[in-house]
Formats: C-alpha cells, sequence, structure tokens
C-alpha cells in the first residue's frame, strides 16, 4: 500500500471504525465528534461532489478559514482524487489571497464562512483559473445565487448522486494515488519578498510524522488542540500527519477567541503552541495575579521563583535538594496545580514550541509550573520537523538535538544546513529559489547556529539578521528582543544595530496588560497611540529595558549590545501594514525603510520625533495617525 494520507485515512477507519473519534468540534458551545468511519464517509462524498463539479487529478483546491473539519475533510478529498489543497491564512487581505491563488492556479476553493467567501468573490474575476467557490457556514449566504457559489452540504449531495452513477470511482481514484504525489503547497510567511509555494510530497510529511510520533512516544490516547494557522505546515503536521499516524484525536475550538477556555474542556495532553501564544499566557497570569490580594501575589511570586530554580536545576542534571522537593510539592498544591487546571494544562504529557526562538525566561517559566514545554526546531520545508528536545535532555537555549533520520551541518559561516526524508520538493513554478534554498539534498536553513558538545542544535538568529554593531560587538536581535518580551507590557520589540555603534529599539506594548495596569493606576487614556506616549508608561518599559541590559552585561560577548534608547511606537506592527508576517516574523528590511526617519532619530541626540503614518484595515480602508513619539535613554552596564 503506498504512503499516502488517504490511505492513512483507511488504515485507521479499518483499525478504529466507530469505536474512536478521529475529530472533534465545538459549535454553538457543545461538543460534535465524528468517529473514523464518519470521517472518511464525510471525504468520500466531498471528494465525489468535486469530481461531479470537474476536478480533475492534479488541480488546486484553496483552503481558507478557521480550523473546521470540514475544512480538514475538503483538503484530504482533494488528495483522494489526486490533487492538491493549497491552505491560505484566514487574516490574509485580498492582494496576499490574490498572489497565492493566481500563482498557484487554483481552480476550486473552499471557505469557512460569509467573511471568507466575500473575499474570493471580490477576487474570482481577477483569478482567471479559479471557477468554483464553497462554502462550509450557511449563516448569511441565503441572498448568495451566484452558479459557481455552492455549500459544502450542497457539493456532498452531488457526491450522493454522482456515486450512484460511478460505482467504485472513489476507490479506484484513491488507488492511483503514489507516496511521492504531490501533497499539499504551502505558502511561506514571505519575510523577504513574495510568499513561495513549499511543494511537500506524502512521503515528505508522513515519514517525518512517523519518525516523530516514535521518538515521543505518542500514541492514539493523545488529545490535540487544532487551532494554529491550516496555512501553516505545523497544522498539517499535528493535526492531520501526526492525527493519522499515531491515531490520536483532533480537536478544533468553536473560535480562535475561545481556544483556552476550549482547552479546559479538553484537557489536550500533546500541545504546540508558538512563542507569541505562550507569551500571552503568561502576560494573562501576570496580570490576574497583579489584581489578586496580597497573601496570592506573594504566594505566586515565592513559587514561582521556585519552581524556575528547580526547572534550571534539572535541566543542568544538578541534584534538587530535599527541602526544594518538599517546596515544590507544596508549590504544586497552591499554585502549579491550580495554575495549570485554570489553563487547561494539567493533562500536558508532552507540549512544544516552534516557529521562531522564545525568551529562556519564557521557557524557564513553563518548566517551573511543571509542564514539559520543549524547543522544536524546522521549517515549512523541512515538513516542520527538524529536532526537538528530548526529555532527559532539555535546554532552555538550544532546539534539541536532530530527529532520526535528519542531518544537520555547519558552515564555515554558520549557517545550518539539514537533510531529511521531509526535505521539499522544490518551490512551486520558481526554479531559481529552489537552486539557491536546496543544494545535492541539503536544505540552506538561513538560521545561523552550532552544535553544542552535547548534539544540541543551537539557534542564534536568522544568518542575514546576525551582524556586528561598528565597534564589534555580535548583534543578534532577535535574542535582545525575546528578552524584552519576557515582560508582559511588552507585545513586540524590535532592536536595531547592524553596523551602528550601540543598539536601539521599537517597543510595541501590550495594550490589554498596560490597560489594566493603567486602570488601576487611575492613568486615563484613550487609545493605543495615547497610552503608549504617557510618561509612566515609559518609565514602565524603561525598568524592563534596564532588566534587559543588566542580562546582557553578564554576558562577556554581548556586553556592548546593551539597549541605549528606545521609543514606544505609535501603532502595533500588523501583517495588514506588512510589518510583520502573518505568522509574526518581524520584516526587518521593510522597518527599516519605513522607519527611517525613526531610526535616525533614534542615533541623534533628539528626545522626540514626529510621525505620520498609513495604517491598513484588513478590509483594505486606510486612516492616518499622527503622532509624538518620545525617545528615552537606558542606562548600560559594564558587568552584571
Amino acid at each position: 500500500m503506498e504512503l499516502t494520507f488517504p490511505n492513512l485515512l483507511l488504515e485507521n477507519v479499518r483499525k478504529y471504525g466507530s469505536k474512536k473519534d478521529a475529530i472533534r468540534e465545538k459549535d454553538f458551545g457543545i461538543w460534535m465528534s465524528y468517529t473514523y468511519t464518519e470521517y472518511l464517509e464525510q471525504v468520500r462524498l466531498f471528494a465525489l461532489g468535486l469530481a461531479s463539479l470537474g476536478f480533475k487529478r492534479g488541480d488546486k483546491t484553496a483552503i481558507i478559514g478557521d480550523n473546521r473539519p470540514q475544512l480538514y475533510w475538503s483538503m484530504v478529498a482533494t488528495e483522494c482524487l489526486g490533487g492538491v489543497p493549497v491552505p491560505l491564512f484566514q487574516d490574509a487581505i485580498e492582494d496576499e489571497m490574490h498572489y497565492v491563488l493566481n500563482h498557484s492556479e487554483t481552480k476550486f476553493a473552499v471557505a469557512e464562512d460569509q467573511e471568507q467567501t466575500d473575499k474570493l468573490l471580490g477576487l474570482r474575476d481577477r483569478c482567471p483559473h479559479l471557477e468554483i467557490i464553497i462554502y462550509e457556514d450557511p449563516r448569511g449566504m441565503g441572498d448568495y445565487k451566484q452558479p459557481f457559489l455552492k455549500s459544502f452540504a450542497q457539493v456532498q449531495d452531488l457526491g450522493r448522486k454522482f456515486a450512484a452513477d460511478h460505482e467504485g470511482y472513489f476507490e479506484e481514484e484513491l488507488g492511483k494515488g503514489k507516496k511521492d504525489d504531490l501533497a499539499v503547497i504551502c505558502y511561506t510567511s514571505g519575510t523577504t519578498g513574495k510568499p513561495k509555494g513549499v511543494m511537500l510530497s506524502h512521503w515528505n510529511i508522513i515519514t517525518t510524522a512517523q519518525n516523530a510520533v516514535k521518538a515521543e512516544g505518542l500514541n492514539d490516547t493523545e488529545e490535540v488542540m487544532a487551532y494554529l494557522p491550516m496555512a501553516w505546515i505545523g497544522d498539517f503536521i499535528f493535526s492531520v500527519a501526526q492525527a493519522y499516524c499515531a491515531g490520536f484525536t483532533a480537536n478544533c475550538p468553536e473560535s480562535t477567541a475561545t481556544v483556552l477556555s476550549d482547552m479546559r474542556d479538553i484537557g489536550p495532553t500533546y500541545l504546540f503552541c508558538p512563542p507569541r501564544i505562550w507569551e500571552n499566557i503568561l502576560t494573562d497570569v501576570m496580570i490576574k495575579m497583579e489584581d489578586a490580594d496580597w497573601l496570592k501575589r506573594k504566594l505566586f511570586h515565592f513559587f514561582v521563583d521556585l519552581g524556575t530554580r528547580v526547572a534550571i536545576r534539572k535541566m543542568n542534571h544538578e541534584s534538587v535538594s530535599p527541602g526544594l522537593r518538599f517546596l515544590y510539592r507544596l508549590g504544586e498544591f497552591f499554585v502549579y496545580g491550580p495554575l495549570k487546571d485554570h489553563l487547561g494544562l494539567k493533562n500536558v504529557r508532552v507540549a512544544y514550541t516552534a516557529g521562531e526562538a522564545i525568551g529562556p525566561e519564557i521557557f524557564e517559566f513553563f518548566r517551573g509550573l511543571g509542564i514539559n514545554l520543549k524547543q522544536v526546531y524546522g521549517m515549512t520545508e523541512s515538513s516542520a520537523l527538524v529536532s526537538i528536545h528530548k526529555d532527559d535532555s532539555i535546554k532552555s537555549d538550544t532546539v534539541g538535538p536532530p530527529l532520526p533520520e535528519v542531518e544537520i551541518k555547519i558552515t564555515d559561516d554558520r549557517e545550518v544546513l539539514y537533510r531529511s526524508p521531509g526535505v521539499f520538493l522544490g518551490y512551486y513554478k520558481n526554479p531559481e529559489a529552489t537552486a539557491e534554498t536546496l543544494e545535492d539534498g541539503w536544505v540552506h536553513s538561513g538560521d545561523a547556529g552550532f552544535v553544542d558538545k552535547d548534539g544540541h542544535l543551537k539557534i542564534i538568529d536568522r544568518a542575514k539578521d546576525v551582524s556586528t554593531l561598528s565597534t564589534g560587538t555580535i548583534f543578534a536581535p532577535k535574542y535582545i528582543e525575546n528578552k524584552l518580551k519576557f515582560c508582559p507590557y511588552i507585545k513586540e520589540a524590535v532592536a536595531i544595530g547592524m553596523d551602528k555603534p550601540y543598539v536601539v529599539a521599537f517597543i510595541n506594548i501590550d495594550q490589554g496588560a498596560v490597560g489594566n495596569w493603567a486602570e488601576r493606576r487611575s492613568i486615563p487614556y484613550t487609545s493605543y497611540t495615547d497610552i503608549a506616549q504617557k510618561p509612566q508608561v515609559y518609565d514602565l518599559i524603561y525598568n524592563e529595558a534596564v532588566r534587559v541590559n543588566k542580562s546582557l552585561a553578564d554576558d562577556e560577548q554581548l556586553q556592548g549590545a546593551q539597549i541605549h534608547r528606545y521609543l514606544i511606537l505609535h501603532k502595533e506592527l500588523d501583517p495588514d501594514d506588512e510589518e510583520i508576517t502573518r505568522t509574526r516574523k518581524i520584516r526587518r528590511r521593510f522597518i527599516a525603510e519605513k522607519y527611517a526617519d525613526l531610526i535616525e532619530a533614534l542615533y541623534s541626540d533628539r528626545d522626540s520625533v514626529e510621525v505620520k503614518a498609513k495604517v491598513t484595515y484588513e478590509d483594505g480602508r486606510t486612516t492616518s495617525i499622527n503622532a509624538n513619539l518620545k525617545i528615552r535613554e537606558v542606562e548600560v552596564f559594564t558587568d552584571g
């Protein structure tokens, strides 16, 4: 039997049938479950419906929306017919969607709801290949009468009629699938230009997923949350590939806004969150603790500090004294256990963070709570996974050793190269970019790093971003930014210093956290721009910048990279304004050009700078912001 996703689904139906849930969805507050048998029937009907509409082998299906069983079924149904799913980010604006739809030559599109359908309808005249649009949620769609527009249920009805006249068609088409067939095209976030379509085969993804399942000891009892953007390879590997390989259950939350509360319903055992989510959880916890009474705050901070110390000792393979172990058990009773229960993390057996580097302090905080948080390294081009921490070998500043069948080597200029079964087939319709990235089976990751004495891979930063100050000091901006973002009041940071005499920084405050802080101090404000420029908020951020500088002063190599000056931006960095990607990676070159006048002011003797900026909303509307941004000096240290 060929190693394909449809065949894995068939194998799970034979193994579990109606005895086990394959996927669940929360809708109107009620969890709806689908067994493997029901899952396959939904896929079969939709695939036959697509066939009745003229779907041919090699056709592309765009998938856009929040995580819904129907969207996952659409992906697998497409593969059953020899087609290729092309998932898109649900918050993509029309221009971004237009590029992907046209570049991928997408013929069919499946949208979650009216909002996503409206985007597609607005683009259809500009997308000559797009023929059929299918929507899953019928709410608000009653007056839409276009002949090329179908509901998910209508397509499945067409599938029932098609099946009656084409007996054995589904099985015949499914049987044509090969392991080397294209399974999905995932478009990269495009930090340096237009997104590139990463082509991954069934064998690429499934072999990678199987190796990780075996290495991590995952089994069919796991419960996972399917909440990550479907356009991201991470969701495909965890919610589809590993779920199929291990036979565990994926759970779709009611909405992106209810993920954390829905987690409490499910109690996931296996969890993946990018650093931004872990940062948000920490921020939420810190905000709520500020509103707690004096005794609870004291207990919390005492036991969090103690838990972090114990976690660090364990990671360093140092002994934990009986006294510390006793206090830690008390902490589990009074703080760690109740907090994990409140967050829906009490059953987590394995938790991951990846996508970009996480601050060591944030990592150690969650390890201190007793959560088995591990770092993962990978890229879309690697089928998501290259290396993972082992349970008995955790380091806060590494991404663990390579997975089975993965090879890593470091070039003379510190770039990380890897080779594995998961290495992509190439970039869709972009042989030049493929040749630049893929060389003799080795992928040039673009990341700078090294392998330590224990075989762990340590990523320093993006290779192109690691540089030096004009003084010769190593400058790794992401390392500094992560230290700043440990603060619950800082949502995003951009460190600047390449070829400059010292480091300066842009800061995005977390409006929710800072707003809560301001309200408790009776500090009035009207908007993000207003609160960001309050003197008291600048004082708040100043203290965090000083904390970071003290930490950097402890590192002989990075002492000279302390932050000298900063300003708080007038607006949040936004993917709609092209300042960050949909996966929240900073577009440094774009920011350097867009905010060149602010950077110039930071390297002058000025104490403020005027700014007028255009802001783009998701629907394409724009507005302007005028503000006077203060610039603050920061104390630097000769030692910690």
